[in-house]
């Protein structure tokens, strides 16, 4: 994806990183742009990223990057544009990127595996903890279509991320959903106890690994 992106830009001198987090998206940029302006509104995620000499790191937020006028060929979001504040962050987007520059947002949509798993996690995630996501989630359900977008469209390849995990694997990455830490501390009981049992049923072994997908919705656009 990261390679893709590369080659919509005409230039490839300075990349915009904003809701970097611990910059993994940043490090990947860094691979095919020269230098990544990478930030975050959160100083404790700035604090855990990897340091790269061809990354600098700054914690500020989304619509007040600290960049000169006309200086990006390329703004990228990684799982964050449904917290901005569009307007005023679409402003700033205009501001940085060169004429034809690209703005590039994505966010990763609810895992799939086999039938029978995808059946207990969308219900895991819709009914059991479905009252505590925040609003802004529904974007992400959405895949991002119906958000303003004020950007000529590009058309981009599907892409996913695919991961073999055991049982394990997947309980431990349910718990870190900010809904499922919500329901933890409101109700002070573990929520993905309930649902390890009902996994078993389809998962006997669960040191087995199983293919674990998250399609990406990739929203791309030019300034004009």
């Amino acid at each position: 994806m990261f390679a893709w992106l590369a080659r919509q830009c005409a230039t490839k001198d300075l990349a915009w990183d904003c809701g970097t987090g611990n910059g993994q998206a940043a490090l990947a940029l860094a691979e095919h742009f020269r230098h990544i302006h990478a930030t975050d509104l959160s100083a404790e995620q700035v604090a855990q990223a990897v340091s790269d000499s061809r990354i600098d790191y700054r914690a500020t937020p989304a619509e007040a990057s600290g960049l000169p006028d006309a200086c990006c060929d390329i703004v990228t979001v990684a799982q964050a544009l449904h917290w901005f504040c569009h307007d005023a962050f679409y402003t700033e987007v205009r501001r940085v990127l060169k004429p034809g520059g690209l703005l590039a947002a994505w966010t990763y949509t609810l895992l799939r595996g086999e039938p029978e798993l995808n059946v207990l996690v969308e219900d895991f995630y819709r009914n059991t903890i479905g009252p505590w996501w925040p609003p802004e989630r529904r974007w992400v359900d959405l895949a991002y279509r119906g958000m303003p977008f004020p950007f000529a469209n590009i058309v981009a390849p599907e892409f996913e991320i695919r991961l073999e995990w055991t049982l394990d694997d997947l309980l431990a990455y349910l718990r870190t959903w900010s809904a499922t830490q919500r329901y933890m501390k409101e109700r002070g009981a573990d929520p993905c106890v309930e649902l390890g049992v009902r996994l078993r049923q389809i998962w006997p072994d669960p040191q087995a690994r199983k293919p674990i997908i998250w399609p990406i919705a990739l929203r791309c656009g030019r300034n004009e």
